[in-house]
């Protein structure tokens, strides 16, 4: 680093370990449950889907879940003259709690960089800003690709985070034997949209997905389904297809992400989400969880790379709050025409 960036990245360190009430960050430290709180909801503001779910503090790496969401029906009368009125457990947290697992958040930036971002006087800003959206991204790509929390992850074999810990949709895949999780069609392995398919087109399969909802929440007003790109871009070439030719909706199919509802769903594509995944829930029935005591974090001054590193850790993990209101779609079965006519 010059001598401009040595300067500014101390007065960064400083001012950061006044911040965590240590009196350096060269030496690992812990952070308070509060200053976790903070960090959290700094990592949260990097990703609107962040922003939708729940994030939560909890003490311990087991236990139940939090929420889970209303079940049963409440009213009912009882013949006191008989039998004691009895009341009902209204908020159904399903048979599995959650678990969570250590997590390792490392990188490294280098002196180039460093230098280059000196001269703004918002440089302090522009590092923790690379540093929560680097975080960020991969939070929310570990829920949706995560299929298991391996002792050491190998990041060669799984790029997007498949071993570092379980996400929302293997929870969907283990839960009630895959009840909530469709995962073939009439061809074994394979989903097939499409024109003599399984489903001839997407709005018939988001509706077989909202039939595996428990019919208590079919009609929650909170229900979105979640579709990838390629899905989108498939309905949509099927409406240029028909409609392209009208100058007005060609316009209207080019400027909107999403035409129209599916099952009168409302649609979203959230951040990293699979090309062609299918998920069918409520923002609120999604939950990253974190030990508020577990955050660790050290920052270190390494010349003999030329970088700055930074080490982190938390215990953390993804849950479902409540599964019999979620159901998807294994999008790696899911199969489309190409234009010759094959399914790909």
């Amino acid at each position: 680093m010059n001598a401009v960036s040595k300067q500014k990245f101390l007065a960064f360190t400083i001012a950061l370990a006044a911040g965590y009430g240590v009196t350096s960050v060269k030496d690992q430290f812990a952070a308070t449950p509060t200053v976790a709180q903070q960090l959290v909801d700094k990592i949260v503001e990097q990703d609107s889907f962040l922003q939708k779910i729940n994030n939560l503090p909890v003490t311990e790496l087991k236990g139940e879940k939090v929420f889970g969401s209303v079940s049963g029906v409440v009213p009912k009368r009882t013949n006191t003259d008989a039998n004691d009125r009895a009341p009902q457990e209204v908020i159904s947290l399903s048979t599995k709690g959650y678990e969570l697992f250590k997590t390792e958040l490392d990188f490294y930036i280098k002196y180039v960089t460093i230098d280059s971002w000196a001269k703004f006087p918002d440089f302090r800003e522009r590092y923790n800003v690379w540093l929560r959206k680097a975080i960020a991204m991969a939070r929310v790509r570990v829920g949706w690709y995560g299929t298991s929390a391996a002792a050491v992850t190998n990041k060669a074999n799984n790029p997007l985070g498949q071993d570092v810990n379980k996400g929302w949709f293997q929870l969907l895949r283990e839960y009630n034997a895959g009840a909530q999780w469709y995962t073939e069609g009439a061809t074994a392995g394979q989903i097939r949209i499409g024109a003599g398919g399984d489903f001839v087109n997407l709005d018939m399969a988001v509706h077989a997905a909202l039939q595996m909802i428990d019919p208590l929440y079919r009609q929650d007003k909170d229900l979105v389904v979640f579709i990838g790109d390629d899905l989108l871009a498939l309905d949509k070439a099927a409406l240029y297809s028909a409609q392209g030719e009208t100058p007005s909706e060609k316009e209207r199919i080019a400027n909107e992400k999403v035409t129209r509802t599916y099952a009168n769903l409302p649609v979203d594509t959230p951040s990293g989400f699979p090309p062609r995944g299918l998920l069918i829930t409520s923002y609120k029935n999604l939950s990253y969880y974190y030990q508020d005591s577990s955050v660790r974090r050290q920052i270190l001054d390494n010349a003999k790379r030329d970088r700055i590193e930074e080490y982190s850790s938390v215990n953390d993990g993804y849950v479902i709050e409540d599964e019999e209101k979620a159901a998807g779609f294994e999008f790696a079965n899911i199969k489309l025409k190409n234009a010759a006519g094959n399914w790909v």
